[in-house]
């Protein structure tokens, strides 16, 4: 299901910003990954990376690094001297990540973790200000309730996909993937603890943030 109308996505495209280094990591993965529909989409990046400078981050969690397009945006609005974490179980895509991050200048900022994401976000004791979740999706509530305590008071976490290809919107979700993205929906709006809100931007971005 085509959630957004591919000539406004394309319009949008075209007056948006970008540059040559996210272009580059962009269509490198287009025309090599078989999976490049994972990555965010151009516009997305951006929005990532004016909503990383606006925060100005001093620590961010990402799960699910894929190529490191959205790493590379999300480390722009870093302040100096501080850091992006980011988790990728994919060895071969944690190797291209890499390679994509050390050609965007920020190896000296973004630290790469080649493991299971559940066990790295326990073993890192830092307070993060912003959280980017877009890794598996039956994950999503235990990443989630896992990266919440360690939130700061004006931190914020973004959901990936929390639209899922339209297929949340069904009547009788049955797919596995849908089914855990729509359970996440939920858990989050049932939490007293924090508020939200769902952008309709490409497969859906829920930006989450504590009140409590």
């Amino acid at each position: 299901m085509n959630l957004i109308n591919p000539l406004a996505e394309k319009y949008s495209e075209t007056y948006s910003s970008t540059d040559a280094v996210l272009n580059h990591v962009y269509n490198e993965t287009i025309t090599t990954h078989p999976q490049a529909q994972m990555m965010s989409s151009l516009v997305q990046g951006k929005f990532l990376e004016f909503i990383s400078s606006l925060i100005k981050p001093k620590y961010i969690l990402e799960i699910g690094t894929f190529t490191g397009f959205s790493a590379i945006c999300l480390a722009r609005g870093l302040r100096e001297g501080s850091e992006l974490h980011t988790i990728e179980i994919n060895e071969q895509d944690a190797n291209t990540a890499w390679k994509n991050i050390i050609f965007a200048g920020l190896d000296n900022q973004i630290r790469l973790h080649r493991a299971n994401a559940l066990e790295i976000i326990k073993q890192l004791n830092y307070e993060w200000d912003l959280v980017f979740i877009d890794a598996d999706k039956t994950g999503y509530i235990e990443y989630y309730e896992l990266a919440l305590p360690r939130l700061h008071t004006h931190g914020l976490i973004i959901a990936d996909n929390t639209l899922f290809h339209g297929e949340v919107l069904e009547e009788n979700i049955t797919g596995k993937n849908a089914t855990a993205i729509d359970a996440f929906n939920r858990h989050v709006a049932a939490d007293e603890r924090t508020e939200q809100v769902m952008l309709t931007i490409r497969d859906g971005l829920m930006l989450i943030k504590k009140i409590k």
